[in-house]
């Protein structure tokens, strides 16, 4: 039993038994109901985003837009600070104020009666799931003896892209009956419920006397929300406008004073040396670059099955139910053929397959029939399913156990920013290409597809055909940008999972208590 000093003073609680089976089952699935409810509010939004435009808030397109990224922003930019107030303060503590602030957040929404407002809200929820999402992860590993880390982490990681399937099925199932409020309505009871049960079930995990680097947290939130701004408004205002460059600009000096300050402060909250740790640095840009392909997927998917195929937001969100299926099965089995396998060969297995589902996607049109394309959705999953495991589990593996709040963190806002590019990028290529091959009837229309095939409509099936045949070619090219993109990234993830692979085995594993690792 710890002293009372070694849990920062207070009274020691019961010590929970890793070896529990009931107990660590019950931890396992509150954890993993945590991150997918979290996870599932980034997808749902999208699918409120006509009855929130056309109700009593009235929103411009930009506030829209901003209603939708401000808890993505949020979400990535505390989740690295928010995995060191865990290892500080304890991690279920840290997980239970997640659920409330994300409770309360939701709550906000659904009584916003001004778009500041919904967007305080949003930020809310964003900042309660950037708590809980590292916290999670390192309750379920205190939970678990080392044997069943790599199974335990396969399944929470399934729950992260189960979550965001989930969000575009039950916000489309409640979109399709009810007003956009009625989505936060769901969401606020759901966190509650989750706070009373890991307040019963969670483990209470000895604290560290991790000192807070409140300059360096502040720094890197500041860096990565002017990142963020960037490559969020970069398709809105243009990549080359004013407050777009300034974003970058912004981004580049603020990140590089935050990577002064962490190499020379004593605390840091995330040591830039840790990277130079191969498995890190390897696992950290794989998880980025497997949900950079699967947004983008996401992004794309809703829109093309309405647009192109004539689904209503309930079939659209029952579409990509082949993914959560796909990721629920394979992640199961990674484990098993990474350890028969090998880690690197099953990491570059997954990647692979997620860059040729989406080239496969890149070839469909409205004459696709709907179980060829599920065939599609499935390579993607069974790819996601392969690869995430692999490289989350070697993102903290590499750390020390005094270090698994951070490297959580790290392996969450890897995840985050990865998803935030593939937006990004798929988006600005799906703007341009659809503009630029509208038929002139409804150029005026090229900035929003809703409006285009609306005007399409009303003009008669040929000029509709043409504008089907407009969307469809800027999906594939956002498509084939996206797998060309994700197949450099594996490249580099590759190389350097090989490298780490070749080390001796020997080479011991206690230097990286100091924040580093010899990586030669």
């Amino acid at each position: 039993m710890a002293s009372a000093d070694q849990l920062g003073g207070r009274t020691p609680v019961r010590a929970y038994d890793a070896r529990d089976a009931r107990g660590s089952r019950g931890v396992l699935l509150v954890m993993c109901a945590s991150v997918m409810v979290a996870q599932s509010l980034v997808a749902a939004i999208n699918l409120a985003i006509p009855k929130l435009s056309a109700g009593s808030l009235h929103p411009t397109p930009t506030e829209v837009l901003w209603v939708v990224d401000s808890y993505v922003i949020v979400f990535a930019g505390l989740l690295i600070p928010a995995g060191a107030l865990g290892d500080r303060f304890g991690c279920k503590g840290v997980l239970l104020t997640g659920h409330g602030l994300f409770a309360v957040g939701a709550a906000g929404c659904a009584l916003a009666p001004s778009v500041v407002l919904l967007l305080a809200g949003r930020a809310l929820c964003g900042a309660g799931a950037a708590l809980l999402m590292p916290a999670s992860m390192s309750l379920l590993l205190h939970s678990v003896t080392d044997g069943r880390r790599p199974t335990a982490i396969a399944t929470w990681s399934a729950s992260l892209a189960v979550g965001g399937v989930l969000g575009n099925t039950g916000g489309a199932l409640i979109l399709q009956y009810l007003p956009w409020q009625a989505l936060f309505w769901a969401y606020a009871p759901l966190a509650a419920t989750l706070l009373l049960w890991a307040a019963r079930v969670a483990p209470r995990p000895q604290r560290h006397t991790t000192v807070l680097d409140v300059p360096g947290s502040a720094l890197l939130i500041l860096g990565l929300t002017a990142l963020l701004f960037g490559i969020i408004e970069g398709p809105l205002r243009g990549w080359l406008s004013v407050p777009v460059l300034a974003g970058f600009a912004t981004a580049a000096v603020v990140l590089a004073g935050f990577v002064l300050h962490e190499l020379r402060t004593a605390h840091p909250v995330l040591d830039p040396r840790l990277l130079r740790v191969r498995s890190v640095r390897s696992g950290t840009i794989g998880v980025g670059a497997v949900f950079f392909g699967m947004f983008a997927l996401f992004y794309v998917n809703a829109q093309f099955l309405q647009y192109v195929k004539g689904f209503s937001p309930l079939q659209a969100g029952l579409g990509v139910v082949p993914v959560a299926a796909g990721i629920m099965i394979v992640t199961r089995l990674s484990p098993r053929w990474s350890a028969w396998l090998g880690a690197l060969p099953t990491a570059a297995a997954g990647l692979l397959l997620v860059a040729a589902g989406l080239m496969l996607m890149s070839t469909t049109t409205a004459a696709t029939p709907y179980p060829l394309y599920a065939m599609y959705l499935l390579v993607m999953a069974f790819g996601n399913g392969l690869a995430t495991p692999v490289l989350s589990h070697a993102v903290v593996s590499g750390l020390p156990p005094h270090r698994l709040g951070v490297g959580s963190g790290l392996n969450s806002a890897a995840r985050e920013f990865g998803s935030a590019l593939g937006i990004a990028v798929v988006g600005t290529a799906l703007t341009s290409g659809f503009s630029g091959r509208l038929p002139a009837a409804v150029t005026i229309h090229g900035d929003s597809p809703a409006r285009a095939f609306s005007a399409a409509a009303d003009l008669g099936a040929r000029t509709h055909a043409e504008v089907v045949a407009a969307f469809t070619h800027a999906v594939a090219v956002g498509y084939r940008i996206a797998a060309a993109t994700l197949l450099a990234t594996a490249v580099v993830v590759v190389i350097g999972m090989r490298r780490d692979a070749d080390r001796p085995p020997q080479r011991p594993h206690r230097k990286l208590s100091t924040g580093t690792r010899d990586s030669r």
